[in-house]
């Protein structure tokens, strides 16, 4: 019978110490969890915690520097499997590095993900901890808001070409949350291309936009006075950061979805 103090050392001699977490949701789960320290290298727009900034970029979507990957020799990558180049990740694996795939596809998958990466640092305690807080604020939130009456929604993700999102995308699992009705819900694709027309054929009460400024000016939505968004003056634009990004922070993406309804559902 193995001693349980036998494993632990061992799983603490295994934990990891040297870190590259190849997208910024990964590097702010590893600070949640107090393995920020470890982190020696990530990628572009990993900018939270402020610590973050001060982090060696060795590349972004567009690809990453391997002869750095091996200069700095991390005995654990964190890969984002729709964020990096496939051929990169591939690479990482034949060159024997020690990869952990980061890809949470829903809001429940962050906590999880909290709990594995504290797995993989030794940081168990406080992954458990802050995964715990985690659900329970997210579960507060879906009780809360589902007594509520349901809003018609358009979440614009980006105006040229104009596209939104479906089933199964991150944000979709926001706006249900929240309680709201995507009216692109049954897209045959996640992040779907339409048009100006189309939405207009659904008449949302809500339109939500990122901040990022060519998303807002990229369309001008006061021509259609028709739709109920614009009637009423329900357009909203919402921080991109802690919407996007599949971290704890997205509870204040959840949060500020679930307010923006809220304005749309006051009498």
């Amino acid at each position: 019978m193995n001693s349980p103090f036998l494993d632990a050392k061992t799983k603490e001699a295994e934990s990891a110490k040297r870190i590259i977490a190849l997208s910024p949701h990964a590097v702010e789960m590893l600070y949640a969890i107090g393995a920020g320290d470890n982190i020696v290298a990530t990628t572009d727009h990993a900018d939270f915690p402020e610590a973050a900034k001060a982090i060696p970029s060795i590349g972004g979507y567009y690809g990453i520097q391997i002869e750095r990957v091996l200069e700095l020799n991390p005995d654990l990558v964190v890969v984002w499997n729709s964020g990096n180049k496939m051929d990169d990740i591939t690479q990482l694996k034949s060159l024997g590095f020690k990869v952990f795939d980061s890809s949470p596809k829903s809001l429940d998958d962050v906590a999880n993900e909290l709990e594995q990466l504290g797995e993989l640092t030794g940081n168990q305690i406080q992954a458990a901890n802050v995964a715990a807080k985690y659900r329970q604020q997210l579960a507060d939130i879906r009780a809360e808001n589902q007594l509520k009456k349901p809003v018609s929604v358009f979440y614009q993700l980006w105006s040229t070409p104009l596209m939104t999102v479906s089933k199964g995308s991150w944000i979709e699992h926001i706006i249900e949350a929240c309680h709201g009705e995507n009216v692109f819900l049954d897209a045959a694709s996640e992040y779907p291309q339409v048009s100006v027309e189309n939405v207009l054929l659904t008449m949302p009460e809500v339109i939500l936009q990122s901040q990022d400024e060519g998303n807002v000016i990229g369309v001008d939505w006061s021509k259609w006075p028709e739709v109920p968004a614009v009637k009423n003056q329900h357009i909203y634009q919402l921080n991109a950061d802690v919407l996007h990004r599949a971290s704890p922070r997205a509870i204040l993406g959840v949060e500020a979805l679930c307010g923006a309804l809220d304005k749309v559902r006051q009498p």
